[in-house]
Protein backbone atom coordinates (compact mmCIF):
# COMPACT_ATOMS: atom_id res chain seq x y z
CA UNK A 1 0.00 0.00 0.00
CA UNK A 2 0.86 3.88 -0.11
CA UNK A 3 1.06 5.29 3.41
CA UNK A 4 1.54 8.38 4.97
CA UNK A 5 2.68 8.79 8.77
CA UNK A 6 2.02 12.54 10.29
CA UNK A 7 4.57 13.07 12.96
CA UNK A 8 8.44 12.25 13.03
CA UNK A 9 8.66 11.58 16.62
CA UNK A 10 10.30 8.15 17.83
CA UNK A 11 7.13 6.41 17.34
CA UNK A 12 5.93 7.57 14.35
CA UNK A 13 9.21 6.92 13.26
CA UNK A 14 9.77 3.21 13.95
CA UNK A 15 6.58 2.91 13.00
CA UNK A 16 7.22 4.62 9.52
CA UNK A 17 10.38 2.69 9.50
CA UNK A 18 8.08 -0.56 9.85
CA UNK A 19 5.62 0.18 6.91
CA UNK A 20 8.54 0.35 4.88
CA UNK A 21 10.16 -2.74 5.68
CA UNK A 22 6.78 -4.37 5.39
CA UNK A 23 7.13 -3.16 1.54
CA UNK A 24 4.70 -0.34 1.70
CA UNK A 25 5.93 2.90 -0.24
CA UNK A 26 5.54 5.29 3.34
CA UNK A 27 6.16 8.97 3.40
CA UNK A 28 6.87 10.69 6.84
CA UNK A 29 5.92 13.82 7.17
CA UNK A 30 8.24 15.72 9.64
CA UNK A 31 7.49 19.09 11.47
CA UNK A 32 11.44 19.70 11.34
CA UNK A 33 13.60 20.49 8.54
CA UNK A 34 16.92 18.22 9.66
CA UNK A 35 14.44 15.61 11.30
CA UNK A 36 13.47 15.16 7.37
CA UNK A 37 17.18 15.85 6.07
CA UNK A 38 18.26 13.19 8.02
CA UNK A 39 15.72 10.35 7.47
CA UNK A 40 16.22 11.18 3.97
CA UNK A 41 19.91 11.14 3.30
CA UNK A 42 21.15 8.66 6.33
CA UNK A 43 17.69 6.44 7.03
CA UNK A 44 18.13 7.84 10.66
CA UNK A 45 16.51 10.07 13.26
CA UNK A 46 19.27 11.04 15.78
CA UNK A 47 16.62 14.17 17.35
CA UNK A 48 13.94 11.52 18.44
CA UNK A 49 15.45 8.06 17.95
CA UNK A 50 19.17 7.83 18.31
CA UNK A 51 20.90 5.02 17.22
CA UNK A 52 18.17 3.41 15.06
CA UNK A 53 19.04 2.14 11.93
CA UNK A 54 15.99 2.82 9.45
CA UNK A 55 14.34 1.48 6.37
CA UNK A 56 16.64 3.07 3.28
CA UNK A 57 13.12 2.70 1.27
CA UNK A 58 11.55 5.17 4.00
CA UNK A 59 11.03 9.20 2.37
CA UNK A 60 10.55 12.22 4.62
CA UNK A 61 8.85 15.70 3.42
CA UNK A 62 8.12 18.37 5.53
CA UNK A 63 5.15 19.13 3.08
CA UNK A 64 1.92 17.43 4.09
CA UNK A 65 0.54 17.77 0.75
CA UNK A 66 3.44 15.71 -0.82
CA UNK A 67 3.55 12.97 1.87
CA UNK A 68 -0.05 12.19 1.80
CA UNK A 69 -0.40 12.17 -2.27
CA UNK A 70 -2.38 9.05 -3.11
CA UNK A 71 -2.07 7.43 0.72
CA UNK A 72 -4.57 4.47 1.18
CA UNK A 73 -3.03 4.73 4.78
CA UNK A 74 -2.72 7.44 6.94
CA UNK A 75 -0.87 6.83 10.26
CA UNK A 76 -1.36 9.47 13.05
CA UNK A 77 1.27 9.92 15.44
CA UNK A 78 1.44 13.68 16.23
CA UNK A 79 1.13 14.36 19.94
CA UNK A 80 -2.48 14.67 21.81
CA UNK A 81 -2.20 18.42 22.62
CA UNK A 82 -1.68 18.95 18.90
CA UNK A 83 -3.53 16.08 16.68
CA UNK A 84 -6.55 18.11 15.97
CA UNK A 85 -4.83 20.66 14.93
CA UNK A 86 -2.55 18.69 12.32
CA UNK A 87 -5.32 16.30 10.80
CA UNK A 88 -7.28 19.79 10.49
CA UNK A 89 -4.86 20.56 8.38
CA UNK A 90 -4.19 17.76 6.44
CA UNK A 91 -7.44 17.26 5.78
CA UNK A 92 -7.76 18.17 2.41
CA UNK A 93 -4.99 16.29 1.34
CA UNK A 94 -6.11 12.68 2.22
CA UNK A 95 -7.95 10.66 -0.70
CA UNK A 96 -11.60 9.57 -0.43
CA UNK A 97 -11.58 5.95 0.96
CA UNK A 98 -7.96 6.34 2.72
CA UNK A 99 -8.19 4.55 6.20
CA UNK A 100 -6.64 6.44 9.36
CA UNK A 101 -4.48 5.00 12.11
CA UNK A 102 -4.27 6.58 14.71
CA UNK A 103 -1.52 5.64 17.07
CA UNK A 104 -1.38 8.89 19.71
CA UNK A 105 -2.37 8.38 23.10
CA UNK A 106 -3.92 10.61 25.13
CA UNK A 107 -7.55 12.43 26.42
CA UNK A 108 -8.16 15.93 24.79
CA UNK A 109 -8.19 18.68 27.05
CA UNK A 110 -11.15 20.28 27.56
CA UNK A 111 -13.25 18.36 24.96
CA UNK A 112 -12.33 14.81 27.03
CA UNK A 113 -11.92 12.99 23.27
CA UNK A 114 -9.88 9.99 22.54
CA UNK A 115 -7.66 10.53 19.97
CA UNK A 116 -9.81 8.19 17.61
CA UNK A 117 -12.83 10.29 17.98
CA UNK A 118 -10.89 13.90 17.05
CA UNK A 119 -9.86 12.10 14.14
CA UNK A 120 -13.43 10.75 13.40
CA UNK A 121 -14.54 14.75 13.76
CA UNK A 122 -11.98 15.84 11.37
CA UNK A 123 -11.89 13.02 8.44
CA UNK A 124 -15.83 12.70 8.47
CA UNK A 125 -16.47 9.57 6.91
CA UNK A 126 -13.18 7.59 6.74
CA UNK A 127 -12.73 4.39 8.78
CA UNK A 128 -10.49 5.34 11.66
CA UNK A 129 -8.22 2.16 14.05
CA UNK A 130 -6.62 3.00 17.14
CA UNK A 131 -3.14 0.97 17.30
CA UNK A 132 -1.74 0.22 21.08
CA UNK A 133 0.02 -1.74 23.64
CA UNK A 134 3.25 -2.49 24.85
CA UNK A 135 5.64 -0.97 22.84
CA UNK A 136 8.56 1.46 23.26
CA UNK A 137 9.47 3.06 19.72
CA UNK A 138 13.27 2.26 19.90
CA UNK A 139 12.45 -1.48 20.36
CA UNK A 140 10.20 -1.64 17.88
CA UNK A 141 12.85 0.19 15.89
CA UNK A 142 15.58 -2.68 16.75
CA UNK A 143 13.35 -5.04 15.66
CA UNK A 144 12.46 -6.42 19.10
CA UNK A 145 9.64 -9.57 19.42
CA UNK A 146 6.14 -6.49 20.06
CA UNK A 147 2.91 -7.37 20.32
CA UNK A 148 -0.29 -4.78 19.96
CA UNK A 149 -3.80 -4.11 19.19
CA UNK A 150 -5.72 -2.35 16.47
CA UNK A 151 -9.03 -1.35 17.82
CA UNK A 152 -11.95 -0.31 15.37
CA UNK A 153 -15.63 -0.19 14.97
CA UNK A 154 -15.58 -1.53 11.39
CA UNK A 155 -13.80 -5.09 10.94
CA UNK A 156 -12.26 -4.59 7.90
CA UNK A 157 -10.26 -1.52 8.82
CA UNK A 158 -9.15 -3.47 11.85
CA UNK A 159 -7.90 -6.24 10.00
CA UNK A 160 -6.43 -4.51 7.05
CA UNK A 161 -4.30 -2.34 9.57
CA UNK A 162 -3.49 -6.02 11.44
CA UNK A 163 -2.48 -7.78 7.71
CA UNK A 164 -0.19 -4.47 6.70
CA UNK A 165 1.89 -3.91 10.25
CA UNK A 166 2.35 -7.59 10.82
CA UNK A 167 5.75 -8.53 10.76
CA UNK A 168 8.34 -11.29 11.86
CA UNK A 169 8.58 -9.03 14.67
CA UNK A 170 5.26 -7.50 15.19
CA UNK A 171 2.60 -8.96 15.81
CA UNK A 172 -1.12 -7.70 15.85
CA UNK A 173 -4.37 -8.85 17.35
CA UNK A 174 -7.13 -7.06 16.44
CA UNK A 175 -10.24 -5.81 18.65
CA UNK A 176 -13.41 -3.80 18.83
CA UNK A 177 -13.35 -1.89 21.43
CA UNK A 178 -11.65 1.28 20.88
CA UNK A 179 -12.75 2.86 23.56
CA UNK A 180 -11.28 0.14 25.99
CA UNK A 181 -8.14 0.55 23.95
CA UNK A 182 -7.53 4.10 24.03
CA UNK A 183 -8.61 4.34 27.16
CA UNK A 184 -5.72 2.18 28.10
CA UNK A 185 -2.98 3.64 26.15
CA UNK A 186 -4.07 6.63 27.24
CA UNK A 187 -4.48 6.06 31.33
CA UNK A 188 -1.46 4.29 31.88
CA UNK A 189 0.52 7.23 31.37
CA UNK A 190 -0.84 8.83 34.18
CA UNK A 191 -0.05 5.74 36.37
CA UNK A 192 3.77 5.60 34.87
CA UNK A 193 4.12 8.90 36.03
CA UNK A 194 2.72 7.73 39.56
CA UNK A 195 5.16 4.84 39.36
CA UNK A 196 7.94 6.79 38.64
CA UNK A 197 7.28 9.00 42.07
CA UNK A 198 7.11 6.18 44.03
CA UNK A 199 11.13 4.95 42.75
CA UNK A 200 12.15 8.92 42.80
CA UNK A 201 11.21 8.40 47.27
CA UNK A 202 12.82 5.53 46.85
CA UNK A 203 10.17 2.96 47.70
CA UNK A 204 10.28 -0.71 47.09
CA UNK A 205 8.50 -3.06 44.67
CA UNK A 206 5.55 -3.41 47.22
CA UNK A 207 4.64 -0.14 46.67
CA UNK A 208 5.31 -0.10 42.67
CA UNK A 209 3.16 -3.19 42.44
CA UNK A 210 0.43 -1.47 44.33
CA UNK A 211 0.27 1.15 42.39
CA UNK A 212 0.31 -0.83 39.37
CA UNK A 213 -2.97 -3.13 40.28
CA UNK A 214 -4.95 -0.45 41.82
CA UNK A 215 -4.10 1.96 38.64
CA UNK A 216 -5.43 -1.04 36.39
CA UNK A 217 -8.53 -1.11 38.52
CA UNK A 218 -8.94 3.06 38.10
CA UNK A 219 -8.63 2.36 34.26
CA UNK A 220 -11.16 -0.57 34.22
CA UNK A 221 -13.37 2.01 36.55
CA UNK A 222 -13.59 4.59 34.31
CA UNK A 223 -13.45 2.32 31.26
CA UNK A 224 -16.32 0.35 32.08
CA UNK A 225 -18.41 3.51 32.77
CA UNK A 226 -17.89 4.99 29.40
CA UNK A 227 -19.12 1.64 27.58
CA UNK A 228 -15.16 0.04 27.30
CA UNK A 229 -15.75 -3.90 27.90
CA UNK A 230 -13.09 -5.49 31.26
CA UNK A 231 -11.58 -7.92 29.36
CA UNK A 232 -9.49 -4.82 26.77
CA UNK A 233 -7.61 -3.94 30.41
CA UNK A 234 -6.53 -7.45 31.11
CA UNK A 235 -4.99 -7.25 27.30
CA UNK A 236 -1.89 -5.70 25.32
CA UNK A 237 -3.15 -1.94 25.65
CA UNK A 238 -4.59 -2.27 29.71
CA UNK A 239 -2.09 -4.66 31.53
CA UNK A 240 0.38 -4.90 28.85
CA UNK A 241 0.74 -1.10 28.17
CA UNK A 242 0.61 -0.08 32.17
CA UNK A 243 3.28 -2.40 33.54
CA UNK A 244 5.62 -1.73 30.52
CA UNK A 245 5.03 1.79 31.09
CA UNK A 246 5.33 1.67 34.84
CA UNK A 247 8.63 -0.22 34.65
CA UNK A 248 10.65 0.46 31.68
CA UNK A 249 13.58 2.36 31.75
CA UNK A 250 12.96 4.19 28.32
CA UNK A 251 9.26 5.23 29.63
CA UNK A 252 9.34 9.03 29.46
CA UNK A 253 6.58 9.11 31.87
CA UNK A 254 7.87 7.27 34.76
CA UNK A 255 11.16 8.96 34.39
CA UNK A 256 9.10 12.46 34.76
CA UNK A 257 7.38 10.87 38.24
CA UNK A 258 11.51 9.67 38.89
CA UNK A 259 12.60 12.95 39.02
CA UNK A 260 9.76 14.89 40.66
CA UNK A 261 10.08 11.75 43.32
CA UNK A 262 13.72 12.82 43.80
CA UNK A 263 12.82 16.63 44.86
CA UNK A 264 12.63 18.47 40.84
CA UNK A 265 9.56 20.13 40.03
CA UNK A 266 7.41 19.86 37.13
CA UNK A 267 8.67 22.64 35.45
CA UNK A 268 12.43 21.87 35.95
CA UNK A 269 11.55 18.46 34.66
CA UNK A 270 10.14 19.72 31.35
CA UNK A 271 12.64 22.52 30.64
CA UNK A 272 14.69 22.00 27.46
CA UNK A 273 12.78 18.45 26.93
CA UNK A 274 11.68 17.78 23.30
CA UNK A 275 9.77 15.11 23.72
CA UNK A 276 6.30 14.94 25.41
CA UNK A 277 5.43 13.02 28.51
CA UNK A 278 2.02 11.91 27.54
CA UNK A 279 0.96 11.64 30.87
CA UNK A 280 1.29 14.94 31.98
CA UNK A 281 -1.54 16.45 29.43
CA UNK A 282 -3.47 13.16 30.43
CA UNK A 283 -3.49 13.64 33.93
CA UNK A 284 -5.38 16.83 33.80
CA UNK A 285 -7.76 15.27 31.21
CA UNK A 286 -8.49 12.07 33.45
CA UNK A 287 -9.17 13.93 36.27
CA UNK A 288 -11.75 16.48 35.18
CA UNK A 289 -13.54 13.13 32.88
CA UNK A 290 -13.54 10.96 35.73
CA UNK A 291 -15.10 13.94 37.96
CA UNK A 292 -17.67 14.66 34.97
CA UNK A 293 -18.75 10.63 34.74
CA UNK A 294 -18.89 10.40 38.63
CA UNK A 295 -15.89 8.26 38.55
CA UNK A 296 -13.37 7.50 41.79
CA UNK A 297 -10.00 7.62 40.74
CA UNK A 298 -7.78 8.61 43.68
CA UNK A 299 -4.13 7.80 41.92
CA UNK A 300 -5.03 10.17 39.22
CA UNK A 301 -6.06 12.95 41.64
CA UNK A 302 -2.80 11.82 43.62
CA UNK A 303 -1.04 12.27 40.67
CA UNK A 304 -2.91 15.38 39.50
CA UNK A 305 -2.09 17.61 43.23
CA UNK A 306 1.62 16.63 42.72
CA UNK A 307 1.95 17.75 39.62
CA UNK A 308 0.05 20.98 39.52
CA UNK A 309 -0.87 21.86 43.07
CA UNK A 310 2.55 21.46 44.83
CA UNK A 311 1.53 18.50 46.71
CA UNK A 312 4.91 17.15 47.80
CA UNK A 313 4.85 13.26 46.69
CA UNK A 314 5.16 11.40 49.27
CA UNK A 315 2.22 13.13 50.98
CA UNK A 316 0.09 12.48 48.19
CA UNK A 317 1.28 8.78 49.01
CA UNK A 318 0.03 8.80 52.42
CA UNK A 319 -3.14 9.97 51.22
CA UNK A 320 -3.36 7.04 49.13
CA UNK A 321 -2.56 5.10 52.34
CA UNK A 322 -4.29 6.79 54.54
CA UNK A 323 -7.92 6.65 52.91
CA UNK A 324 -11.15 5.19 54.37
CA UNK A 325 -10.64 0.99 54.10
CA UNK A 326 -12.62 -0.89 51.97
CA UNK A 327 -13.55 -3.89 49.76
CA UNK A 328 -11.41 -4.46 46.53
CA UNK A 329 -13.78 -5.04 44.10
CA UNK A 330 -15.54 -1.70 45.03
Amino acid sequence: MKCAVLGAGAWGTALASLLAENGHATTLWCLEPDVADAITHSSANPRFLAGAALSPSLRATTDKAEALDGAELVLMAAPSHVLREVVSHARAWVAPGATAVVATKGIERHTFALMTEVVEQELRGHAVVALSGPSFAAEVANRQPTAVVAASARADAAALVQKVFSAAHFRVYSSDDVIGVELGGALKNVMAVAAGMSDGLGLGFNTRAALITRGLAEMMRLGTAMGAHPQTFAGLAGMGDLVLTCTGALSRNRQVGLEIGKGATLPEVLAGRETVAEGVVTTESARDLAAARGVEMPIVNAVHRVLFEHQPARSALVDLMSRELRGERD
